[in-house]
């Protein structure tokens, strides 16, 4: 009769599987799950612009067809006004909201993220330029674009 015996390379080669998964999840977690979440470099000067851009919700905003209800096409530049902040001067609460998901590659996902109370603000800091199509959910008549452009000379 002959004895059954295991053999080594069983076990080598689950200790080789082992190492290699570890070495698998060693460079995912060091060097490419932070590459892949790594902000784009972006201009100094576009990151810090020479002033804001300011959108106010003025009182009485949520009456359809007010006349005082003007951010229908705000025109910003890079590096020289593309901090846009949304005032809420209004009673109501409002929102901004894009009518389709845009996304800018430093700031990330762009609408607030709930109403805006009055006297809440809510700001974006565009890098790149792009157009963008906006309304307050609650008030679908309350519509703008931002479009956003680089500086030309």
């Amino acid at each position: 009769m002959s004895a059954s015996t295991s053999s080594h390379a069983y076990g080598i080669g689950v200790i080789a599987l082992i190492i290699g998964m570890s070495a698998s999840f060693v460079f995912y977690t060091s060097f490419y799950l932070p590459e892949s979440l790594a902000k784009p470099s972006v201009d100094e000067h576009i990151l810090h612009p020479e002033e804001d851009f300011i959108i106010e919700i003025v009182p009485g905003a949520v009456v359809e067809g007010n006349q005082n209800y003007v951010p229908n096409k705000a025109l910003v530049t890079l590096s020289v006004n593309n901090k846009v902040i949304w005032q809420n001067n209004d009673d109501t609460a409002h929102t901004v909201t894009p009518d389709h998901r845009s996304a800018d590659s430093y700031s990330g996902d762009f609408g607030s993220s709930g109403v805006l109370k009055p006297g809440d603000s809510y700001e974006f800091l565009f890098t790149e330029p792009q157009d963008v199509p906006y309304h307050c959910t609650p008030h679908p008549w309350m519509t703008g674009t931002i479009s956003v452009e680089k500086l030309r000379f």
